[in-house]
Protein backbone atom coordinates (compact mmCIF):
# COMPACT_ATOMS: atom_id res chain seq x y z
CA UNK A 1 0.00 0.00 0.00
CA UNK A 2 1.55 3.31 -1.06
CA UNK A 3 1.68 6.23 1.36
CA UNK A 4 0.51 9.56 -0.02
CA UNK A 5 3.24 12.18 0.09
CA UNK A 6 2.12 15.61 1.25
CA UNK A 7 3.72 18.29 -0.91
CA UNK A 8 4.95 21.58 0.51
CA UNK A 9 5.43 24.22 -2.22
CA UNK A 10 8.95 25.57 -2.21
CA UNK A 11 7.78 29.16 -1.84
CA UNK A 12 6.51 28.16 1.62
CA UNK A 13 9.94 27.00 2.80
CA UNK A 14 12.22 29.67 1.34
CA UNK A 15 13.52 30.32 4.85
CA UNK A 16 15.09 26.86 4.66
CA UNK A 17 16.40 27.24 1.10
CA UNK A 18 19.08 29.90 1.05
CA UNK A 19 22.05 30.55 -1.28
CA UNK A 20 25.31 28.78 -0.38
CA UNK A 21 23.57 26.61 2.20
CA UNK A 22 23.32 22.85 2.08
CA UNK A 23 19.78 21.79 1.17
CA UNK A 24 18.19 19.90 4.11
CA UNK A 25 15.64 17.94 2.02
CA UNK A 26 14.97 16.72 -1.50
CA UNK A 27 13.23 18.94 -4.04
CA UNK A 28 10.91 17.65 -6.79
CA UNK A 29 9.23 19.26 -9.78
CA UNK A 30 5.48 19.45 -10.43
CA UNK A 31 5.55 15.99 -12.05
CA UNK A 32 7.28 14.44 -9.03
CA UNK A 33 10.68 14.18 -10.72
CA UNK A 34 13.79 14.73 -8.63
CA UNK A 35 15.40 18.12 -9.13
CA UNK A 36 17.79 18.38 -6.19
CA UNK A 37 19.04 15.84 -3.66
CA UNK A 38 19.41 16.51 0.05
CA UNK A 39 22.88 17.93 0.64
CA UNK A 40 22.92 19.93 -2.58
CA UNK A 41 24.09 23.54 -2.26
CA UNK A 42 21.71 26.22 -3.52
CA UNK A 43 23.70 28.45 -5.85
CA UNK A 44 21.74 31.70 -5.66
CA UNK A 45 18.41 33.48 -5.62
CA UNK A 46 18.07 32.87 -9.37
CA UNK A 47 18.04 29.14 -8.73
CA UNK A 48 15.38 29.50 -6.03
CA UNK A 49 13.17 31.52 -8.39
CA UNK A 50 13.67 28.99 -11.20
CA UNK A 51 12.67 26.16 -8.87
CA UNK A 52 9.52 27.97 -7.78
CA UNK A 53 8.59 28.63 -11.43
CA UNK A 54 8.86 24.88 -12.04
CA UNK A 55 6.32 24.23 -9.28
CA UNK A 56 9.00 22.70 -7.04
CA UNK A 57 8.04 21.16 -3.73
CA UNK A 58 9.49 19.28 -0.76
CA UNK A 59 8.15 16.41 1.35
CA UNK A 60 6.07 17.65 4.27
CA UNK A 61 7.41 15.18 6.85
CA UNK A 62 11.01 16.01 6.03
CA UNK A 63 10.32 19.76 6.17
CA UNK A 64 8.73 19.37 9.60
CA UNK A 65 11.73 17.33 10.80
CA UNK A 66 14.09 20.08 9.68
CA UNK A 67 12.04 22.81 11.34
CA UNK A 68 11.89 20.83 14.55
CA UNK A 69 15.62 20.14 14.52
CA UNK A 70 16.51 23.76 13.90
CA UNK A 71 14.12 24.89 16.58
CA UNK A 72 15.98 22.73 19.10
CA UNK A 73 19.45 23.37 17.72
CA UNK A 74 22.03 25.22 19.78
CA UNK A 75 25.11 27.06 18.48
CA UNK A 76 27.54 24.56 17.00
CA UNK A 77 24.83 21.91 16.51
CA UNK A 78 25.35 20.16 13.13
CA UNK A 79 21.62 20.50 12.45
CA UNK A 80 22.12 24.23 11.90
CA UNK A 81 22.35 25.16 8.22
CA UNK A 82 25.77 24.54 6.73
CA UNK A 83 27.21 27.39 4.68
CA UNK A 84 30.24 27.06 2.39
CA UNK A 85 32.00 28.97 -0.35
CA UNK A 86 31.00 28.47 -3.97
CA UNK A 87 33.34 26.23 -5.97
CA UNK A 88 33.73 25.40 -9.67
CA UNK A 89 31.24 22.54 -9.53
CA UNK A 90 28.67 24.88 -8.01
CA UNK A 91 29.16 27.14 -11.02
CA UNK A 92 28.17 24.25 -13.29
CA UNK A 93 24.99 23.85 -11.28
CA UNK A 94 24.37 27.59 -11.52
CA UNK A 95 24.72 27.34 -15.30
CA UNK A 96 21.85 24.84 -15.43
CA UNK A 97 19.47 27.12 -13.57
CA UNK A 98 20.56 30.24 -15.41
CA UNK A 99 19.82 28.47 -18.70
CA UNK A 100 16.47 27.27 -17.34
CA UNK A 101 15.44 30.85 -16.55
CA UNK A 102 16.71 32.13 -19.89
CA UNK A 103 14.95 29.50 -22.02
CA UNK A 104 11.70 30.09 -20.14
CA UNK A 105 12.00 33.77 -21.04
CA UNK A 106 12.76 32.85 -24.64
CA UNK A 107 9.66 30.67 -24.85
CA UNK A 108 7.62 33.39 -23.16
CA UNK A 109 8.79 36.04 -25.61
CA UNK A 110 10.64 38.19 -23.06
CA UNK A 111 14.27 37.20 -23.77
CA UNK A 112 16.49 39.48 -25.82
CA UNK A 113 19.32 38.50 -28.14
CA UNK A 114 21.87 40.13 -25.82
CA UNK A 115 20.65 37.94 -22.93
CA UNK A 116 21.30 34.84 -25.01
CA UNK A 117 24.72 36.06 -26.14
CA UNK A 118 25.79 36.79 -22.56
CA UNK A 119 24.68 33.32 -21.46
CA UNK A 120 26.67 31.67 -24.24
CA UNK A 121 29.72 33.79 -23.45
CA UNK A 122 29.43 32.80 -19.79
CA UNK A 123 29.34 29.14 -20.79
CA UNK A 124 32.47 29.57 -22.90
CA UNK A 125 34.21 31.14 -19.90
CA UNK A 126 33.10 28.26 -17.69
CA UNK A 127 34.47 25.65 -20.09
CA UNK A 128 37.68 27.63 -20.50
CA UNK A 129 38.08 27.77 -16.72
CA UNK A 130 38.84 24.02 -16.89
CA UNK A 131 38.04 22.12 -20.12
CA UNK A 132 38.77 18.75 -18.51
CA UNK A 133 36.23 19.41 -15.78
CA UNK A 134 33.75 20.43 -18.49
CA UNK A 135 34.25 17.05 -20.18
CA UNK A 136 34.00 15.29 -16.82
CA UNK A 137 30.63 16.94 -16.22
CA UNK A 138 29.46 15.76 -19.64
CA UNK A 139 30.49 12.16 -19.01
CA UNK A 140 29.68 11.67 -15.31
CA UNK A 141 25.94 12.40 -15.27
CA UNK A 142 24.97 10.45 -12.18
CA UNK A 143 22.21 12.58 -10.71
CA UNK A 144 19.65 11.19 -13.17
CA UNK A 145 17.61 14.38 -12.93
CA UNK A 146 15.55 13.74 -16.04
CA UNK A 147 13.53 16.90 -15.52
CA UNK A 148 16.69 18.85 -16.35
CA UNK A 149 17.77 16.74 -19.31
CA UNK A 150 17.20 19.43 -21.96
CA UNK A 151 19.30 21.91 -19.98
CA UNK A 152 22.26 19.68 -19.13
CA UNK A 153 22.31 18.19 -22.62
CA UNK A 154 22.50 21.64 -24.21
CA UNK A 155 25.33 22.71 -21.91
CA UNK A 156 27.32 19.53 -22.54
CA UNK A 157 26.74 19.83 -26.28
CA UNK A 158 28.04 23.40 -26.05
CA UNK A 159 31.24 22.06 -24.46
CA UNK A 160 31.77 19.66 -27.36
CA UNK A 161 30.95 22.32 -29.95
CA UNK A 162 33.41 24.76 -28.41
CA UNK A 163 36.32 22.31 -28.18
CA UNK A 164 35.69 20.72 -31.58
CA UNK A 165 35.07 24.00 -33.39
CA UNK A 166 38.32 25.42 -32.12
CA UNK A 167 40.22 22.23 -32.99
CA UNK A 168 38.82 22.45 -36.52
CA UNK A 169 40.26 25.94 -36.79
CA UNK A 170 36.93 27.70 -37.26
CA UNK A 171 37.05 31.51 -36.93
CA UNK A 172 36.18 32.65 -33.38
CA UNK A 173 32.94 34.37 -34.46
CA UNK A 174 31.69 31.11 -35.99
CA UNK A 175 32.64 29.16 -32.86
CA UNK A 176 30.71 31.71 -30.80
CA UNK A 177 27.68 31.30 -33.06
CA UNK A 178 27.89 27.51 -32.70
CA UNK A 179 27.94 27.71 -28.89
CA UNK A 180 24.96 30.06 -28.93
CA UNK A 181 23.15 27.58 -31.15
CA UNK A 182 23.99 24.70 -28.82
CA UNK A 183 22.41 26.29 -25.75
CA UNK A 184 19.28 27.33 -27.64
CA UNK A 185 18.80 24.45 -30.12
CA UNK A 186 16.08 22.70 -28.11
CA UNK A 187 14.30 25.67 -26.56
CA UNK A 188 11.05 24.71 -28.30
CA UNK A 189 10.98 21.17 -26.88
CA UNK A 190 12.63 21.36 -23.46
CA UNK A 191 9.70 19.91 -21.52
CA UNK A 192 9.16 17.17 -24.09
CA UNK A 193 12.82 16.17 -23.80
CA UNK A 194 12.42 15.84 -20.04
CA UNK A 195 9.37 13.63 -20.51
CA UNK A 196 11.02 11.43 -23.09
CA UNK A 197 14.15 10.98 -20.97
CA UNK A 198 12.08 8.79 -18.65
CA UNK A 199 9.60 7.43 -21.19
CA UNK A 200 9.78 3.73 -22.04
CA UNK A 201 7.53 3.80 -25.13
CA UNK A 202 8.52 5.21 -28.53
CA UNK A 203 7.36 8.79 -29.23
CA UNK A 204 3.66 9.14 -29.98
CA UNK A 205 2.46 10.73 -33.23
CA UNK A 206 1.87 14.01 -31.39
CA UNK A 207 5.34 13.90 -29.83
CA UNK A 208 6.92 13.13 -33.20
CA UNK A 209 5.21 16.16 -34.71
CA UNK A 210 6.66 18.36 -31.96
CA UNK A 211 10.10 16.80 -32.37
CA UNK A 212 10.17 17.30 -36.13
CA UNK A 213 9.02 20.92 -35.89
CA UNK A 214 11.16 22.06 -32.97
CA UNK A 215 14.13 23.32 -35.07
CA UNK A 216 11.89 25.69 -37.03
CA UNK A 217 9.95 26.77 -33.96
CA UNK A 218 13.18 27.32 -32.03
CA UNK A 219 14.64 29.50 -34.79
CA UNK A 220 11.42 31.50 -34.86
CA UNK A 221 11.74 32.15 -31.12
CA UNK A 222 15.28 33.39 -31.66
CA UNK A 223 14.22 35.74 -34.45
CA UNK A 224 11.46 37.09 -32.21
CA UNK A 225 14.11 37.75 -29.55
CA UNK A 226 16.08 39.83 -32.03
CA UNK A 227 18.69 37.32 -33.16
CA UNK A 228 19.98 38.24 -36.63
CA UNK A 229 23.12 36.05 -36.77
CA UNK A 230 22.49 33.93 -39.89
CA UNK A 231 24.93 31.19 -38.87
CA UNK A 232 23.35 30.84 -35.40
CA UNK A 233 19.84 30.68 -36.86
CA UNK A 234 20.85 28.19 -39.56
CA UNK A 235 22.56 25.93 -37.02
CA UNK A 236 19.40 25.79 -34.88
CA UNK A 237 17.04 25.42 -37.81
CA UNK A 238 19.13 22.71 -39.49
CA UNK A 239 20.74 20.79 -36.60
CA UNK A 240 18.75 17.64 -37.45
CA UNK A 241 19.43 17.81 -41.18
CA UNK A 242 21.84 15.25 -42.66
CA UNK A 243 24.09 15.41 -45.69
CA UNK A 244 22.25 13.65 -48.48
CA UNK A 245 18.79 14.75 -47.35
CA UNK A 246 17.88 12.07 -44.79
CA UNK A 247 17.33 14.53 -41.92
CA UNK A 248 14.51 16.87 -40.92
CA UNK A 249 12.58 19.15 -41.01
CA UNK A 250 13.39 20.15 -44.62
CA UNK A 251 15.42 17.16 -45.84
CA UNK A 252 18.30 19.42 -46.94
CA UNK A 253 21.03 17.67 -48.93
CA UNK A 254 23.73 20.14 -47.83
CA UNK A 255 23.11 21.57 -44.35
CA UNK A 256 25.03 24.58 -43.07
CA UNK A 257 28.51 23.70 -41.78
CA UNK A 258 27.65 24.85 -38.24
CA UNK A 259 24.49 22.73 -38.30
CA UNK A 260 26.66 19.73 -39.23
CA UNK A 261 29.00 20.46 -36.31
CA UNK A 262 26.10 20.96 -33.91
CA UNK A 263 24.38 17.76 -35.00
CA UNK A 264 27.53 15.65 -34.53
CA UNK A 265 28.11 17.03 -31.03
CA UNK A 266 24.41 16.72 -30.20
CA UNK A 267 24.35 13.06 -31.25
CA UNK A 268 27.56 12.16 -29.39
CA UNK A 269 26.40 13.90 -26.21
CA UNK A 270 23.02 12.12 -26.37
CA UNK A 271 24.67 8.72 -26.74
CA UNK A 272 26.80 9.10 -23.58
CA UNK A 273 23.83 10.30 -21.52
CA UNK A 274 21.66 7.77 -19.64
CA UNK A 275 17.87 7.70 -19.80
CA UNK A 276 15.51 6.04 -17.36
CA UNK A 277 15.20 2.95 -19.56
CA UNK A 278 18.44 3.16 -21.54
CA UNK A 279 21.97 3.05 -20.21
CA UNK A 280 24.54 5.50 -21.49
CA UNK A 281 26.87 4.23 -24.17
CA UNK A 282 30.56 4.08 -23.21
CA UNK A 283 32.45 6.94 -24.88
CA UNK A 284 34.38 4.47 -27.03
CA UNK A 285 31.15 3.00 -28.45
CA UNK A 286 29.66 6.47 -28.99
CA UNK A 287 32.81 7.57 -30.80
CA UNK A 288 32.83 4.45 -32.97
CA UNK A 289 29.20 4.94 -33.98
CA UNK A 290 29.76 8.61 -34.76
CA UNK A 291 32.83 7.79 -36.86
CA UNK A 292 30.83 5.23 -38.83
CA UNK A 293 27.83 7.52 -39.32
CA UNK A 294 30.09 10.34 -40.46
CA UNK A 295 32.05 7.94 -42.70
CA UNK A 296 35.30 8.93 -41.07
CA UNK A 297 34.89 12.63 -41.80
CA UNK A 298 37.40 15.18 -40.47
CA UNK A 299 34.63 16.49 -38.22
CA UNK A 300 34.15 13.11 -36.53
CA UNK A 301 37.90 12.56 -36.18
CA UNK A 302 38.41 16.00 -34.68
CA UNK A 303 35.55 15.62 -32.20
CA UNK A 304 36.87 12.26 -31.03
CA UNK A 305 40.42 13.60 -30.74
CA UNK A 306 39.19 16.66 -28.85
CA UNK A 307 37.45 14.66 -26.13
CA UNK A 308 39.85 11.70 -26.12
CA UNK A 309 39.28 7.98 -26.49
CA UNK A 310 39.11 7.85 -22.70
CA UNK A 311 37.70 11.31 -21.88
CA UNK A 312 37.57 12.82 -18.41
CA UNK A 313 34.76 11.14 -16.50
CA UNK A 314 35.34 7.72 -18.09
CA UNK A 315 36.09 4.64 -15.98
CA UNK A 316 39.26 2.71 -16.79
CA UNK A 317 41.26 -0.22 -15.48
CA UNK A 318 44.98 0.33 -14.96
CA UNK A 319 47.83 -2.15 -15.40
CA UNK A 320 48.17 -1.99 -11.60
CA UNK A 321 44.74 -3.63 -11.29
CA UNK A 322 43.21 -0.45 -9.90
CA UNK A 323 39.96 0.96 -11.26
CA UNK A 324 39.86 4.70 -11.66
CA UNK A 325 38.25 7.61 -13.39
CA UNK A 326 39.99 9.82 -15.92
CA UNK A 327 40.40 13.40 -14.71
CA UNK A 328 42.79 14.97 -17.23
CA UNK A 329 43.52 14.38 -20.89
CA UNK A 330 47.11 13.70 -21.93
CA UNK A 331 49.38 16.70 -22.41
CA UNK A 332 52.93 17.14 -23.62
CA UNK A 333 55.22 15.33 -21.22
CA UNK A 334 52.54 13.41 -19.35
CA UNK A 335 49.83 10.88 -19.95
CA UNK A 336 46.19 10.92 -18.99
CA UNK A 337 45.60 11.48 -15.30
CA UNK A 338 43.45 8.97 -13.43
CA UNK A 339 42.03 9.13 -9.90
CA UNK A 340 41.75 5.66 -8.38
CA UNK A 341 38.53 4.35 -6.87
CA UNK A 342 39.63 0.82 -5.97
CA UNK A 343 42.59 -1.18 -4.72
CA UNK A 344 44.77 -3.39 -6.91
CA UNK A 345 42.12 -6.11 -6.75
CA UNK A 346 39.39 -3.84 -8.05
CA UNK A 347 37.64 -3.53 -4.69
CA UNK A 348 36.11 -0.08 -4.00
CA UNK A 349 38.02 1.91 -1.38
CA UNK A 350 37.64 5.35 0.17
CA UNK A 351 41.20 6.48 -0.52
CA UNK A 352 41.97 8.13 -3.86
CA UNK A 353 45.37 8.18 -5.53
CA UNK A 354 46.28 10.12 -8.66
CA UNK A 355 48.06 8.13 -11.37
CA UNK A 356 49.90 9.32 -14.44
CA UNK A 357 49.17 6.80 -17.17
CA UNK A 358 52.50 7.63 -18.87
CA UNK A 359 54.03 5.46 -16.12
CA UNK A 360 53.98 1.87 -17.49
CA UNK A 361 52.88 0.58 -14.08
CA UNK A 362 49.72 2.68 -14.35
CA UNK A 363 49.05 2.52 -18.08
CA UNK A 364 45.41 2.13 -19.09
CA UNK A 365 44.55 -1.53 -19.61
CA UNK A 366 41.07 -0.84 -20.96
CA UNK A 367 37.62 0.51 -20.15
CA UNK A 368 35.51 -0.69 -17.23
CA UNK A 369 32.48 -2.61 -18.44
CA UNK A 370 30.80 -3.21 -15.06
CA UNK A 371 30.46 0.08 -13.18
CA UNK A 372 27.87 -1.09 -10.67
CA UNK A 373 30.40 -0.97 -7.86
CA UNK A 374 30.89 2.75 -8.40
CA UNK A 375 27.37 4.16 -8.67
CA UNK A 376 28.28 7.75 -7.84
CA UNK A 377 31.57 9.62 -7.98
CA UNK A 378 31.50 13.16 -6.65
CA UNK A 379 33.79 15.46 -8.64
CA UNK A 380 35.23 16.86 -5.40
CA UNK A 381 36.57 13.41 -4.59
CA UNK A 382 38.72 13.17 -7.71
CA UNK A 383 39.55 16.86 -8.30
CA UNK A 384 39.43 18.26 -4.81
CA UNK A 385 37.64 21.55 -4.23
CA UNK A 386 38.40 23.76 -7.23
CA UNK A 387 37.98 27.49 -6.81
CA UNK A 388 35.13 29.06 -8.73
Amino acid sequence: MSVEVIRVPLQEVTDLVRPNEVLPFRVFDAQGRLLLSEGHVISGEEQVHALIERGAWAEHDRVEDVRAARGLASPGDPRIAVVRETNLFDRWEQAIWSLDTLLRKLRGGTAQADDLIRAADAQVALVDRDPDVALFMANRQEGLRYALYALTHSLHTATLVLLTGRALGLPPPLVASAVRAAITMNAAMAELQATMAEQRDPPSAQQMALIRSHPVRGAAMLRAAGVTDAAWLAAVEQHHEQTGGAGYPAGLASPHALAHLLRACDVYAAKITPRAFRAALPPQAAARQLFQQEQGSPLASTLIKSVGVYPPGDFVTLKSGEIGIVTRRAQAGRGMQVATLSDARGRPVADTHHRDTADPAYAIAGPVTDRSGFPRVLPERVYGVLAA
